[in-house]
Parts: structure tokens; sequence; C-alpha cells
């Protein structure tokens, strides 16, 4: 709100209004002057009015404005210093100022809303007093009042209430009569004014913001926030009317004000401005419901122009406004509107601004624009227009497809160089920056299967040639055998997960089946194509594409005939391959990428093997992938075998209806046709040549290596349960009708690693946790058949990067803590379950819901937990007991303070317990449980030097990491170093110490005994059937089960 003074505006030039940024809120538009009236009605008023009057026109002597921070009081005062102001607020909340020898005064009456404690006022050099008094809020208008001055009585004090407080206007005059008169008319012109009050959403004052708007002949820092309040406006009354009356627009429509806006953008001068109409523009096509409206705004080359302006993104605020307005106009698009905002010829489309420039801002270095970026080509290509279609996978811009490849593969890099980083030296934000990088990658790839979602048949075909072209063949496969490619680092992790999201998250036929193809091709074929210098005289002529451009990696090749391992750059020069390096390209390069996998699985490490088995998971989970694929892999269900060689027989393709449940004969006779078609066309269009031997086509063969593999992965004691149980389930998937698979070699395999499993799982008996044992076993065999029964992995490859930070972190657990010794107890516990369901899974069983075990016994009546009177399984502090069998001993918890208790060691079934109690005043043959410790793992020990004591170690009651809340909390402390408790206890002679030591150790025995009994039932695991069942594979020699594809 503004108090301005009442003028003659028709003597100001329309030069000078540009210099009124108050004039919106003249709360007197559209009445006549009031020296115009004066000098009409009253003509011996003519004369100066005012001793700061000009002879025409009535200078302004106060204004007071109103912002959503702050009023703001100006004050002029000609010849008044700055010593000789005086501003203050006194205790009825009156704003005072005055100048030198009473020249001026003026009192305010501040709003309900002023902070009367934060005034700041100074003077201008142009002799106006600037006062700031801040506000917290901001009130109704009401209509003004007049009052007489109370210094002087010939003057007209004009006090005008508003929703934010009150103001004055001071009016000189010569005499009492002309104070009347005055007086007289000024209320009239204030009770016209303020009779009907200007609704802040309607026509007039829509009306009244475009004219304001067309005097401005610039826009600079004076007047620019007059302008930014004006534009808002329009947007809100804009926006008001499209929903309640039509009207609005309308006269938006006939005024051009759309024109203004234009003009308004070229004559301004400041970057808020350019803001706020930005802002204005998204506002109202975002909230423009009417097509009419939306029509006409994308009409007349007005959001073009707007599009194409040349704006100085410098200024972030400006960026982002920018692109929130392409996004708008974006999400308005369908195949009427996107017509207005083409220019065509011959009905080919020849500029398309908003993609054009939008796409300009696809790679910044902001995540939120790139976002931005991403939705509004997908709303364009989701339009359907065919022209549209046409124009953007179209030369030059077909770039930013391969700009989107290269921008992903330096994100691929990336995350190779933190994945090598962590396992280097992790730190404790590796994980978060692991998972920050991956978020990455998969937001990409998801805008890329949005994108081919938009059903442009050439995007896909583009996207799959830049991916292959750029990615897969130079980097992705390269890197499985080999650590650095084009000089580029990049770990064989990496490159097995993003393969796994590549195809899991890129629904492209064609690219799933051709990386498919790839990995039957034998690493020399990737070295001859990408790893070879052209410079270099072993190096074959360097392979081209349809577009006439070799590959965009820079390759290497190792000099063969220089002892040293040199490799020749292409500048001449040479440098020395370290052995490794070297040694995991060049030798066993007939070696297929899928024979890779298959010996990541049998020889690598947890993370190498985990990874394959998650591409392998892939590529039986992608549907774009052919079955003839899955079958020349060797990982095609069996069911989908006899599904499609039932189907054979139906129409008559084979009358040999033996080959249907025959295992030798399992596979299409087309097996190979669809992987022919992917090899012809890596040859043809990306020069990888790759011919395939005999045997490397037999389904059957192949078949019988990834059984051999996963076979072997189920054997192995040096890889985690999480990766055994992946294998499992894609074991289940691939041999769902029991042994029929297995050969002998198979089969002992198998048993041999049971039996070893279920021994170490014995020695956990006597362990330091069995009486949590059986507990974990429940719980893990559910998740276990949960896992190995469920339709696809529980896990997404994304845990094969995430786990890393895992694998790398300090553990300064000590090894022989109980806490080392309960993972290794759910580790062997994991492993054996896996195991055991595997043993009923091949006599074709189901898997019940729980493990086979024993009820608990009954305690016995002579057990010494019955003769202490103990009827709970956990004793509590504060529970009463007989002290039978109770050894007197001593023990100090804190330095010096040493305290008498009973010593008891009970057991009752699983459970058992370490109980100090202090003798009952009144029961002399009873006492109170003090303290209670778990019995398992407490590993007595008599000291050496000091018979009389007993050194007990103390373990938590529970495993803390099988704890959901309280896993976190268990790797921080884990990192730190966790340690057990330790007791020493003092008897009173050797004898005692000895009886204590006796007790415990045979409580320890009972307690393992019963764990043992119980689980029984599982250790006695009848394999009678087996021998029973007929092994078909016994025909197949384990000679070709392991023979190279």
């Amino acid at each position: 709100m503004s108090i301005i003074p009442i003028n003659d505006r028709r003597s100001i030039s329309p030069d000078d209004r540009i210099w009124e940024p108050f004039e919106l809120m003249n709360t007197f538009f559209g009445f006549p002057s009031p020296s115009l009236l004066l000098s009409r009605h009253f003509p011996s008023l003519s004369r100066d009015l005012s001793p700061f009057s000009s002879p025409s026109t009535v200078e302004t002597q106060l204004n007071w404005t109103e912002t959503p921070t702050a009023h703001v009081f100006k004050a002029y005062l000609p010849g008044t210093t700055q010593d000789e102001a005086i501003v203050f607020v006194d205790d009825e909340g009156y704003l005072q100022i005055c100048a030198g020898d009473n020249k001026f005064m003026s009192r305010f009456k501040l709003p309900d809303n002023a902070l009367k404690d934060q005034v700041t006022a100074w003077m201008e050099e142009d002799g106006f007093l600037v006062v700031f008094v801040a506000k917290d809020g901001a009130f109704s208008q009401t209509p003004p009042e007049i009052e007489d001055n109370r210094n002087r009585s010939t003057t007209i004090r004009i006090r005008i209430r508003t929703g934010s407080g009150i103001g004055f206007h001071l009016w000189f005059c010569r005499n009492d009569q002309e104070k009347s008169e005055i007086r007289g008319l000024i209320r009239a012109i204030m009770w016209f004014s303020f009779l009907r009050p200007r609704d802040r959403f309607s026509l007039v004052e829509l009306r009244h913001l475009t004219v304001q708007l067309r005097k401005f002949q610039i826009v600079n820092d004076t007047n620019k926030d007059f302008v930014v309040e004006a534009l808002r406006s329009i947007a809100e009354i804009l926006t008001y009317g499209d929903q309640h009356d039509p009207s609005f627009f309308e006269f938006f429509m006939e005024k051009q004000v759309m024109a203004e806006f234009v003009r308004i953008l070229r004559v301004s001068k400041t970057v808020t401005v350019s803001v706020q109409l930005l802002q204005t523009m998204s506002i109202m096509i975002q909230n423009l419901k009417s097509e009419q409206a939306i029509y006409y705004l994308f009409s007349n080359e007005y959001v073009n122009y707007l599009i194409t302006y040349t704006f100085d993104f410098q200024h972030e605020e400006l960026l982002s406004y920018y692109i929130s307005f392409l996004r708008a106009v974006s999400g308005k698009l369908n195949q009427h509107t996107i017509s207005l905002l083409l220019k065509t010829e011959n009905d080919v489309v020849v500029s398309f601004p908003l993609y054009v420039e939008g796409i300009k801002f696809a790679f910044h270095e902001e995540n939120m624009i790139r976002t931005a970026v991403r939705s509004l080509t997908l709303n364009v290509y989701h339009v359907g227009d065919e022209s549209v279609n046409d124009y953007v996978v179209s030369p030059p811009h077909t770039e930013y497809f391969s700009k989107l490849v290269s921008f992903f593969q330096k994100q691929c890099i990336d995350l190779s160089a933190m994945v090598l980083n962590t396992l280097e030296s992790p730190s404790p934000d590796s994980g978060g920056k692991l998972f920050s990088a991956v978020d990455g990658i998969e937001d990409t790839l998801y805008y890329f299967s949005d994108v081919i979602s938009a059903g442009i048949p050439d995007i896909g075909r583009l996207v799959t040639d830049h991916i292959l072209q750029n990615l897969t063949l130079p980097l992705l496969l390269p890197s499985l055998c080999s650590e650095t490619v084009n000089d580029v680092s990049i770990d064989p992790i990496t490159s097995l997960y993003l393969l796994c999201c590549i195809l899991r998250i890129v629904k492209i036929k064609d690219l799933a089946n051709i990386t498919a193809a790839t990995l039957f091709c034998p690493v020399k074929a990737f070295i001859a194509s990408f790893l070879v210098k052209p410079n270099s005289i072993l190096a074959p002529e360097r392979p081209r594409f349809r577009n006439g451009h070799p590959d965009n990696g820079v390759t290497e090749e190792a000099d063969q005939q220089c002892p040293s391992n040199a490799v020749l750059r292409e500048d001449g020069n040479s440098h020395v391959c370290s052995e490794s390096t070297t040694k995991s390209i060049f030798n066993d390069s007939d070696i297929t990428f899928r024979e890779t996998l298959l010996q990541y699985i049998s020889e690598g490490d947890d993370v190498q093997a985990q990874g394959s088995l998650f591409v392998l998971a892939t590529l039986l989970q992608t549907k774009e992938l052919e079955e003839s694929m899955l079958d020349a892999f060797g990982i095609l269900p069996q069911r989908k075998q006899h599904k499609k060689l039932l189907l054979q027989s139906l129409v008559g393709e084979d009358s040999d209806e033996e080959q249907l449940f025959s295992p030798r004969n399992g596979s299409m006779r087309d097996g190979s046709s669809e992987l022919d078609w992917c090899l012809r066309k890596l040859e043809e269009q990306f020069g990888v040549c790759c011919s395939l031997r005999g045997a490397a086509v037999s389904p059957l063969v192949h078949r019988h290596q990834v059984v051999d593999a996963l076979v072997s992965l189920l054997c192995r004691e040096n890889i985690s349960a999480e990766t055994l149980w992946c294998g499992g389930w894609l074991l289940r998937q691939l041999l769902p009708y029991s042994q029929a698979e297995f050969n002998h070699k198979h089969l002992k395999m198998l048993n041999d690693s049971y039996e070893k499993c279920k021994e170490a799982l014995i020695r956990e008996i006597k362990g330091s946790w069995p009486d949590l044992l059986i507990t974990v076993l429940l719980d893990e065999w559910k998740k276990c058949k949960k896992v190995i029964e469920a339709p696809s992995p529980q896990k997404d490859p994304i845990s094969v990067i995430l786990q890393l930070d895992r694998f790398s972190s300090n553990d300064n657990t000590v090894s022989d803590s109980s806490f080392t010794a309960g993972e290794k107890l759910c580790e062997v516990v994991k492993v054996f379950v896996l195991l055991h369901q595997l043993q009923i899974f091949l006599l074709g069983r189901p898997l019940p819901e729980q493990p086979p075990t024993h009820p608990p016994a009954d305690i016995s009546e002579t057990s010494r937990a019955t003769t202490s009177g103990l009827d709970v399984s956990v004793p509590k502090p504060g529970t009463e007991v007989k002290l039978v069998d109770a050894v007197p001993c001593w023990i100090a918890f804190e330095r010096g303070k040493e305290r008498e208790f009973s010593f008891l060691a009970l057991s009752s079934g699983v459970s058992g317990w370490i109980v100090l109690a202090e003798k009952s005043l009144l029961k002399p043959d009873h006492g109170i449980v003090r303290i209670v410790a778990p019995l398992a793992g407490c590993n007595p020990r008599i000291d050496e030097k000091q018979p009389r004591w007993l050194h007990l170690r103390i373990r938590p009651s529970t495993l803390p990491f099988l704890d959901p809340i309280k896993r976190g909390v268990y790797k921080k402390l884990k990192s730190k170093g966790l340690v057990d408790g330790k007791w020493t206890v003092a008897f009173r002679s050797d004898e005692f110490c000895h009886s204590a030591y006796s007790m415990v150790a045979h409580e320890m025995d009972l307690q393992s005994s019963e764990v043992e009994r119980r689980l029984k039932p599982l250790f006695e695991f009848d394999r009678k059937q087996q021998d029973q069942s007929t092994i078909t594979s016994e025909a197949i020699p384990s000679s070709t089960s392991s023979s190279s594809g």
C-alpha cells in the first residue's frame, strides 16, 4: 500500500511517469485531480497552495509505501541536514518526523503489524528523509479520514486509514475559509473514491495494470518493483478469471497484453523483471485450463520469442525459471498445440525452438535442471506427432542421443573409480557416494526406458547403436577380462552391474539379444576390434560403421614382438604394460565372455561370483530376450523346454516323443537362428568378427557348463551365504524337476559339501551360541525357502555395488570374540539350510515349512535348575532361588569394592545362565538373584597363577545384528571394535573354584546335548530314496559337462 500526494497527474509528462512506482496503488485513481477541481470551482485557490509547491503543480511532500517486509516513509525536506532531522516513536505508537526549527513536523499512527522497535532512518542527498519500519503482517483497507492539524490552524491533515495502518497528507491553506472549502471538496472526493473499493480480482484491476505497464518506456532499478508486482498480479488475475470469468482472458487477448510482456522484456535492464516474467508465464501456462487460452499463448510467436530470447544465464535463478518455463510449455503439448510452436516447410519441420533450446541444458551440472530437460523431451516424444518424430531423429538433433550415451559413459567411469577407491581406501562416506552414483546411473537408464516407451522406432535404434558402439562393446565387455581398457581404469564388478542394469531397465529387444550374443564372442575378437592401435604393424584395418566413422574409443595393442610388453601409442611412443594387465588380456584369448562369467562363478571371489550370477539371472528374467538365446546360453528353464517341445510334437515337427523328457535332446533345433542373426549384425555393423566352433552352439553342452559352475559354487567354502543363496535360486530355476540333470560328479560334490557343512553346524553346538542356534535355524529356513521358491531374485544387482562398502570397511572386532562367532554361526546355518533344501529338492520332495526337529524335552526333576526352584527360562534380577550347590564367591564390579555372592550355573533346555545371588536375610538357604549372564560361550578358565580365580567371558544375550533396529548401531560399534565382557570370580579355596568350574562345564554339556537332541532329525537326513532314483545323467560323461564351448 502506498500513500501518494494528491496533485494534478495530467501535468506530468509520459517520460516522468515511469519514475512513479506507486501509481498502481493510487486510491484516487480515476477521479479528477484536486488541483484541477480547485482551480475550476475555487479560482481564488489557483495560486500557490503550499510553500513547497511550484506555480503550476502541488509537489510531493510526504509518501508512505508498504512493502512485503516494511513500511517506508519518505519526506521531502529541502535544506534540512541529517543532524536536524528527528525521527522517533512515541508511547502512543505514533511515528514522529521533525525538522530543525519546527520547519516540518508530521505524525504517523503506525499500523498494528509494525515493529516499533525496528526503525531505521537516513537522509538522502536529494533532500528526502527515508524511514523504514519493519512489519510482520497485513490488514484490509478502510476509508480515509480528515482531521485538522494540531499545530497549525491553516493546515488540513488528511488521515488515510488502511489495513496497514494510518498515514497522513498535509494540505496548507492561507485562511480558515479556504481550509473549510478544501475540506469539503476532499471529503467529496474521498467519498466517491471509497464508496466501492476496487476488487483485486476484477476486470477493472486488470485494465488498470495493463494501462500502467504501457506507460513504462524503460525498466530499471527505480521502477522494477512495480513492474514485478504488476506482472505477478496479472498472472493471479488471469488464473482467477480462467476459473470464474472468461472475459478476463478476452480482455487479455483484445489488449494484446502478451505483446506488452515481450516489450517489457526488451526494455528491461534488470534480471529481476526477466525472472518475474518467466515465472508469470509459467504460472499462466500451468494453471490456465481453457484450450482457447493455451492456443492464444502459443500462437503469434510470443512463446517462441521468449524461448529464443538471449537471457543472461550466468544468474542461476534466471536459468532455473527459464527451464521451469520450458517445462511448463512442454506440459501443455498435444497433437493440436505442438504445431503452434513449429516452423514447417512443405510439411517438414524445420524449426522447433522449445526442443532445441531445451536440450542445450540436458547435461547441466545441476541435477534439477537435467531432470526438467528430460521431462521436457519426454513430453515432446510422447505427443506422437510424426513430423516431430522425424525432426528429433534427423541430424543434427541425433547428436543429443550420442551425447546422452557419452554422459552415461562418464557416469559409469566415475562409478568404477568410486568402486576402486572404496576397495583400496574406504571412508565413512563411501557407502553414500556409491549410492548416489548408482542412483544417477539408474535414473539415466530409466530415462532411456521412458524415451523408448514413446514408441518412436528410430529412437530405439539410435539408443541401441550408441549404447553398443560407445559403451558395451568398447568398454564393458573388455573390462570383464582386463582392468584397463582404452586407458580407462574400470573394474569387472562395475561392468557386471552395468550389464545387469542395461538389460533390466532398457527394454529394447535388439539391444538385449545383441548384448547376449556378444557373450558368445571370444575375447580376442574385442582385442582386435577395440584394443589395437591403427598405427601398429600388427593392427588390422579399423572397423567402420554405417555412419562411416570408427569407434570413439582410444585403442592399444600389446606389441607381441617386444619382450617388455611395450604398447605402441598413436604418437609412436610406447609405455610398458603391467604384467597382470597384459596377462589378463592375452592369456586364454580364445575364451568367450560367457565362459568368463562361468569362471567367475566357479573360481572368482565373492563379489565377482555374485555379479556373474546376477548377469545370468537378469538374462533369465529379460522378457525381450529370445528363448532360443537362453537355450544357446544354457540357462533356459527346463519347464520352458518341455513346453516348447510339447508344442512342436503337437504340430508334428518331431515324431520322437522321447525327446520331450530326454535331457540329451532337450534343446530346440532352431536354437542358433537368433544367435546367428545377432552375430552377423555384430560383424556387419560394429566390426566384431565372431565365428563359433561347432561345440560352441550346443545348448546341451552349455547347459552342463552352467550346472557345473553352479555346483562348484555351492561347494566352495570361501563364498558368502548370500551369494550361495543366489546360486541356489538360479539352480532351482534351471532344474525344477529334481536330479535328472545331475551326474554322479555333481551329486557327490553336493553330498560332500553338505556333510562338511553339517559337521561345521555340529561344532557350533559346542560353540558360543548354542542357545540361539535353533532359533536362527528356524528363521533362516523360512527365509531360504522364500528365496529359493521366488519367481525372481530377492536382491537387485545394486547390492553388488553397495555391499563393497561392507567388504572394505574396517572391522576392528577381535577374531575370537563372541560377535565373530555369532556371525560365523549365522553363515554356517544359512549354508546348511540351503544345501539341506537342495537335498530335499534333488529327491523330488516339496520343501516343508519348518525343518524337522524334536520338541523341547521335559526338565528333569534332578536338574540344578529344578532344585534351585526356578520356574522361568530366564531368571531375572530380584527372583528368589534356592542356593543348592551354590558356591560362595567374591567379585568386584568397581575397583576396591568387592561384594560377596553365591555362584550358580543353571541350564534349562537349550537355555543356560550364570547367576550371582545374595543370601536372603530371612531364608538362610535362599538367595536373591542380582546378576545374570548367559552360560553359553562363557569359556570358563582357572587362572594359572591364582587357582582360586575363575575367568569367564560374558557375551550378549542376543545377536545384535539379527535385530533390524539394532543392526545400524551394531555396524558402527563394530567399526570401532567390539569386545566381550570379562568376569574374574574369586573363591575361598581351590576346591571351591574347581567345583564352580565343574558346575559350569556340566551345565554347558547339558545345554549342548539338548540342542543336539532336538536337531537329530535334521542330521539324520534320509538319503535311501536317492539310491532308488534313476540318475538319468549317468549316461553323460563328466568330461562332456566340463568341456569348453
